[in-house]
């Protein structure tokens, strides 16, 4: 199924939804839509990895289904499991009824592991979704997980197909857009970058990250959002623990907004910084080097 004609459909399609795409990074959508690819993206927490399969699926009208990934995760919360408390339900009400002595085991058994006893996770109900328009998979946080859960979704990626082995082969037969992402706590694997498209998401530039604080900000100044977009680049040039994402960036400017602040100053940046630097030992290191030679720094942009 083709989604888009072209790179800029793609740039124009996120926009339309408050998502700034640079060009990098709506070529890989737009490639990964064309040729039906999973998409990889990697990059530091707080750069709008996830925020790509939102966006997507509120652009395309397909479902968001999101698979959050850690360290042990299996098939009952990735794939699927039997609700057993239904399934023991329905074998009472057969022997209350008098019914379970009117068929034979196995007939009892086909209807305890039927569909309608299936509890479809992300997975499974991105390969049988079965109609337009395609689900968006997000798996987000791959990095997370372990080999073999990585081993195996490289398995179901290949395929776009899963068996469960009392029912059968499940084919989708509308592929899923399905965005992966890591925030590289470790590497994920060769065998599964080369089944997907890749892309690295890095920081917004100021002009880009000042737009996008602008869509997602209300009553917030025109001088309050740039010196919060610069000096987020000074805090993110600091070698910070946690160096500060685009959400922090609005949840700041927000902050200062809403206290009805003419311009972020020493006393407003300490009182504030809460919103925007979320370790104590990131916080110490920015006072540590001075905020005023920061907001300096600032004004000099």
């Amino acid at each position: 199924m083709t989604y888009t004609h072209s790179v800029d459909d793609v740039r124009c399609g996120l926009e339309a939804h408050d998502y700034l795409p640079d060009d990098g990074l709506a070529t890989a959508i737009f490639l990964a839509l064309e040729l039906q690819r999973p998409l990889l993206l990697e990059g530091e927490p707080g750069v709008g990895k996830t925020e790509v399969a939102k966006t997507l699926a509120r652009w395309t009208g397909g479902d968001l289904l999101r698979l959050q990934c850690y360290e042990g995760i299996d098939v009952t919360q990735a794939v699927y499991e039997w609700d057993y408390s239904r399934q023991l339900l329905h074998l009472r009400t057969a022997e209350a009824t008098g019914r379970a002595t009117g068929v034979d085991a196995d007939e009892l058994e086909s209807e305890l592991y039927s569909e309608r006893f299936l509890v479809k996770r992300p997975l499974l109900q991105a390969i049988a979704y079965g109609q337009p328009p395609a689900p968006v998979l997000l798996i987000d946080e791959i990095d997370r997980a372990d080999d073999e859960f990585e081993a195996f979704l490289l398995e179901v990626l290949s395929e776009y197909a899963i068996t469960v082995p009392e029912l059968g082969r499940f084919h989708a037969d509308v592929p899923p857009i399905v965005v992966i992402t890591s925030n590289r706590t470790r590497d994920v694997h060769d065998a599964l970058k080369r089944r997907c498209l890749y892309h690295w998401v890095d920081h917004p530039d100021f002009d880009r990250e000042v737009a996008i604080i602008s869509r997602r900000t209300d009553g917030v100044s025109d001088a309050i959002i740039d010196q919060v977009a610069s000096a987020v680049a000074q805090f993110r040039q600091l070698g910070l623990y946690k160096p500060p994402g685009v959400a922090e960036s609005i949840d700041w400017a927000s902050s200062l907004g809403r206290l009805g602040a003419a311009a972020l100053d020493v006393e407003t940046a300490e009182a504030t910084i809460g919103a925007v630097l979320k370790y104590r030992e990131d916080q110490q290191r920015v006072r540590e080097y001075g905020l005023a030679k920061l907001l300096e720094a600032d004004s000099n942009v």
